[in-house]
């Protein structure tokens, strides 16, 4: 009996050393692991989410798209003007979204990654030009962050006398 014994025993310890070299061989992989999480983690952490504003100036003529820094620094600007060559397509929203997506592309590699929204459209009027909103979608679609819409149109109050007076201009 001892000499079948003798092999199982052979056997059995070949098999525990090498799951012994298997586990050292995991635990070298998850020490590398662990190492690789902690530089993503410090990675991650010097990472600054820059913040911008967008100034969108949509009439019935054009779209201007104006993008600055906190401070009020340009970062970029783009127009429907330099987007397409003919000017009765300048405001429509295609061309605006052209222009958003070439404006947040610039700003994507400057690092911006959150942006303030300030549409204007020409005083007076009652609404934006038909490019503000397809400019705002654009933005978002581009993967920037918006964290706030805001309508910057002067409404005139009163002002100064209409030309004409009581019966208007006589022909």
């Amino acid at each position: 009996m001892r000499q079948t014994h003798l092999p199982q025993r052979k056997q059995n310890n070949k098999m525990a050393e090498e799951k012994m070299k298997i586990e050292e061989k995991m635990d070298e992989t998850k020490d590398i692991k662990l190492e690789e999480k902690v530089e993503e983690k410090k990675t991650e952490k010097r990472e600054k989410t820059v913040t911008g504003i967008v100034y969108i100036h949509s009439t019935f003529n054009n779209t201007i798209i104006h993008v600055t820094d906190m401070a009020n620094n340009t970062l970029a600007q783009v127009s429907g003007g330099r987007i397409t060559k003919q000017s009765r397509l300048k405001a429509t929203p295609t061309v605006a979204m052209f222009a958003a997506k070439r404006a947040a592309e610039i700003i994507k590699e400057l690092g911006v990654s959150s942006v303030y929204v300030r549409i204007k459209s020409s005083p007076g009027e009652t609404t934006s030009g038909p490019g503000a909103h397809a400019a705002v979608k654009s933005f978002d679609r581009e993967g920037i962050k918006i964290l706030n819409i805001l309508d910057t149109t002067a409404i005139p109050r009163g002002g100064p006398k209409v030309a004409g007076g009581k019966r208007g201009r006589r022909v």
